[in-house]
Parts: C-alpha cells; structure tokens; sequence
C-alpha cells in the first residue's frame, strides 16, 4: 500500500493555468487542450472524422510508412514543449508524453519493435546536456513495453536548425545529417521501427531517418511525435 502511494504524482502546480493538481499538468487542462482528434494514418496531420489519408499523402506519400502524434503544436503545447527541450524542464516529460500514448494506444497500427530517438549532434547534446527525443523515448518505451536504444542512430553531422530554414528547403538540409551505428545495421534487418521526435513540421527529417533505417535492413519505420505543427502552420 505504501509503495503504491509513493508511485502516484505529487500534487503541484499546473504549468498551465497554475491550480494545484497532480503532475505538471492538471485534469481539466490536458482535458481542455488535449482534445483526440481524427488524423491522416500516413503523416498525423488533422483530417475530417473518416478520412484514413489526407489527400497529399494520398499523392506523395512520405518515405515513413505511418506516423502518430497526440497533439497540435499550438498553445500551450509549443510553450511547454519549448520549455521541456531548451530549459531542461525535465518534469514536463510525462505530460507532454501522455497524449501520444493515448493517441497510440487507440490506434490500430501495429506497434514497433523497436523505439529510436531523433538524434543530436555531439555540440548540441553538450549544449544542452539531454535530448529531449531520448528523455519521450524511453518514457514511452517503459509505458509500451517496447525495447528502445539511445546510440542506434547517429547524427554525423551539424546542421541549421529546421525551423530556421523554409519548408522546401528542409528536406535537403537533413539529408546525409543520420547515419546507423555501422557495427550495429545487423540489428535492424527485418524490424518495425519508430523514431521519436519532439516536433513533427513538414515530416522531412522523419523521411531522412526513415530512409537511413530502410537501408540498413528496417522493413516498415514509423514516425511518432510529441506534437504535429498543423499544415497552414508549417
């Protein structure tokens, strides 16, 4: 009995409305913002109540071959999210990681057999001293039963921050940037692998990662997101 009441969340204040609740977020503020709504089953975005795939994926499909997400990147979300990955707001994890859960959890794709995070470069990642991608991850991993790595997938080169660049020119800014460990590609042969990110904008470094894993031996990757920046957004 005691131990289990050390497990629940301890009462504090919402980094929203500022209330007292449970956790970082409270009820009626993850109820409020965190509304389920229908999405493309290819790239996550919005699409109305019975639609499967939005037309563009429809068209041109992304090089993923699914992606989730439980979330809009919209108020408050782009404020904690912001919060969670450049203030080391690490308590924010578990709130902002529950929507997606829900969002998978009530889905009918299959799940993955393995979780991998977008990676940092090694200048970022000293910068920062977290990734905030691994930090979803392995939160994730421990709530789905599903085996993740952290080192799996490498980011071999710097590059401009997407969100600083147009979106028809983020796909060429993050080709060549991932690589797989080469002493470990053997590990991936015949695997459904999802690569976690905080952020989803035009899907280009998920269809970067997703091209990588498919050469080294994945057979079906998956993109999951924290939160989806909706289309007129991105």
């Amino acid at each position: 009995m005691l131990f289990s009441r050390l497990l629940q969340p301890l009462p504090g204040l919402c980094a929203v409305c500022r209330g007292w609740g449970d956790g970082a977020l409270c009820t009626k503020c993850h109820t409020r913002y965190a509304s389920v709504v229908p999405r493309c089953e290819r790239c996550a975005l919005q699409v109305p109540a019975g639609v499967a795939l939005c037309g563009q994926c429809l068209a041109h499909p992304p090089a993923f071959d699914a992606a989730c997400t439980g979330l809009d990147y919209a108020y408050p979300w782009s404020t904690l999210i912001a919060r969670f990955k450049f203030r080391e707001t690490l308590e924010l994890s578990d709130a902002l990681v529950a929507p997606l859960r829900t969002a998978l959890q009530r889905s009918a794709a299959p799940m993955p057999d393995l979780l991998l995070p977008v990676p940092l470069s090694r200048e970022r990642l000293r910068e920062r001293g977290y990734n905030q991608a691994w930090e979803a991850t392995r939160r994730l991993a421990r709530h789905l039963a599903i085996r993740c790595e952290a080192r799996l997938l490498l980011r071999v080169k710097d590059s401009p921050h997407q969100l600083d660049l147009p979106p028809d020119q983020r796909a060429a800014n993050v080709h060549g940037v991932f690589a797989v460990e080469p002493l470990r590609r053997t590990d991936l042969q015949g695997l459904h692998v999802a690569v976690i990110d905080d952020v989803m904008t035009t899907g280009a470094t998920c269809a970067e990662l997703a091209r990588v894993l498919k050469q080294a031996g994945a057979k079906r990757v998956s993109a999951w997101a924290l939160a989806r920046t909706p289309r007129d957004a991105s």
